[in-house]
């Protein structure tokens, strides 16, 4: 099931694609009118029941839905447009990245112990075909990161390795932006990753009944026609579990929490000299079984 938040004649909805991936229907069609306005309120009511009778419907009525519209003849949108906290991200969580990062930052990176987590604000996520705002005249390096995101399902707290993904309702890809002048210059990173437009998230959410742990999936990032990312997600350091029943340890997850779980090597700042992003640049984040995340630096 590849859940989506999406635009209509100018009005915002929520839905699922058909089997074929070419239509969208919205929930209410298929729940009523009782159905939440917002995809974040609709995970955190969600349960078995309305799951299966979401799945039975698009299931036995795929060459009949009347209700279903063409993707073409709507806008997607981020699936989280506004999330009700802070994404919590992952630094340094794949091997390579960590040693791109020593090489371009110096010895005080090193092979974490334990996961390195930050916030980044996004009170408005944009998502597919989006602009980037490039923030002329306050950063010069902005940077791409594709990333896996992990969405929560049900609060949770102290929850076991072996139950985490009863605490996952799905995944979309995250291309996390960053403005690495500014990351250098605060020391500290929630200014550079939390500039208006630098979290871009879609196209939709993917029920984690496509996905089933382990979660092996390959991920890469275009800029143009150049790919600088490529890897799969069986190389990260502190696997889904892990992070999730980590971060859980003394602190409430709560349904449409968005966890990002870290990037590949291949970002700009890893190259001599550095290939940060530039007016006009086209950036393809793409994930195996979710789709690609396509946006342009305005």
């Amino acid at each position: 099931m590849y859940f989506a938040t999406y635009l209509e004649d100018g009005k915002e909805k929520v839905g699922i694609l058909t089997n074929d991936s070419n239509k969208i229907i919205a929930l209410t069609s298929i729940l009523g009118d009782n159905t939440p306005k917002t995809l974040v309120d609709f995970i955190a009511d969600c349960n078995e029941e309305t799951l299966n009778k979401v799945k039975g419907f698009i299931e036995n009525n795929e060459e009949s839905i009347e209700e279903a519209v063409g993707l073409d003849t709507v806008k997607i949108c981020a699936p989280i447009p506004q999330p009700k906290r802070n994404v919590i991200c992952l630094g340094l969580n794949y091997k390579d990245h960590v040693e791109e990062s020593k090489r371009t930052l110096g010895k005080q990176i090193q092979m974490p112990e334990a996961p390195v987590y930050f916030g980044k604000m996004a009170s408005d996520i944009i998502g597919p075909m989006d602009d980037v705002n490039s923030h002329a005249g306050i950063t010069t390096e902005i940077d791409y990161e594709v990333e896996l995101a992990v969405i929560i399902g049900k609060e949770g707290i102290n929850i076991p390795i072996n139950e985490v993904e009863d605490y996952i309702f799905g995944y979309s890809i995250l291309n996390d932006l960053s403005a690495r002048d500014l990351q250098k210059k605060h020391a500290q990173w929630i200014k550079g990753k939390s500039l208006d437009t630098f979290t871009a998230m879609g196209p939709y959410i993917v029920h984690k009944s496509q996905l089933p742990m382990p979660v092996h999936l390959n991920l890469s990032c275009k800029v143009n026609d150049e790919i600088r990312q490529n890897s799969n997600t069986n190389n990260l350091i502190f696997d889904i579990p892990y992070i999730i029943s980590n971060l859980s340890k003394g602190m409430t997850l709560k349904a449409g929490d968005i966890i990002a779980t870290g990037t590949p090597a291949g970002v700009g700042m890893g190259f001599n000299p550095p290939k940060y992003l530039k007016s006009g640049d086209v950036v393809t984040c793409s994930i195996e079984k979710i789709g690609e995340l396509v946006n342009k630096i305005k």
